[in-house]
């Protein structure tokens, strides 16, 4: 069974998954909750808490979760996988080479450092999710203005 874990940051979706999980779970619970915050956020931060064995998930809900993941490829920034199931180390393993944000494993013990890691402002000093993040280098005019390199190209070639 998927639930939703509430009372997380507004750029966080949390599921916490208990016994034998299906593809029903994915259209009751994960995929509402996940198209409401794709058409809000750019970025989306997954905190999945598994307190089941993965072999309790059904071949359709695997298969479902495989989809998704390439459904919302783009907006993937942080995914933070709680466990304390040392198989599913392979599968957060794999999921850096599927999606392009950052995946980190914890332990069941460990799930308040993950809700911190997970809601955390990200290099950039931007709160992941945040909308109003600036997508122009204003703020580096004035010291590529005053670059040495200034007129040359990345080869140090004059322009």
């Amino acid at each position: 069974m998927l639930s939703y874990i509430e009372n997380l940051p507004e750029n966080v979706l949390g599921i916490k998954a208990t016994g034998e999980v299906s593809v029903e779970d994915y259209k009751k619970v994960l995929i509402p909750h996940l198209d409401m915050m794709s058409k809000q956020k750019t970025d989306i931060n997954y905190l999945l808490v598994l307190e089941t064995d993965i072999g309790n998930f059904t071949a359709a809900a695997w298969w479902k979760d495989f989809t998704l993941a390439f459904e919302h490829f783009t907006q993937w920034k942080k995914v933070a996988i709680v466990t304390d199931q040392k198989g599913v180390e392979w599968f957060a393993d794999i999921s850096r080479f599927l999606i392009p944000g950052k995946v980190k494993g914890f332990s069941l013990d460990e799930l308040e450092k993950a809700k911190q890691w997970i809601s955390s402002v990200d290099d950039s000093g931007h709160k992941s999710g945040n909308l109003n993040i600036p997508n122009d280098n204003d703020e580096l005019e004035p010291e590529l203005e005053n670059s040495s390199n200034k007129g040359q190209g990345p080869a140090g070639e004059n322009l």
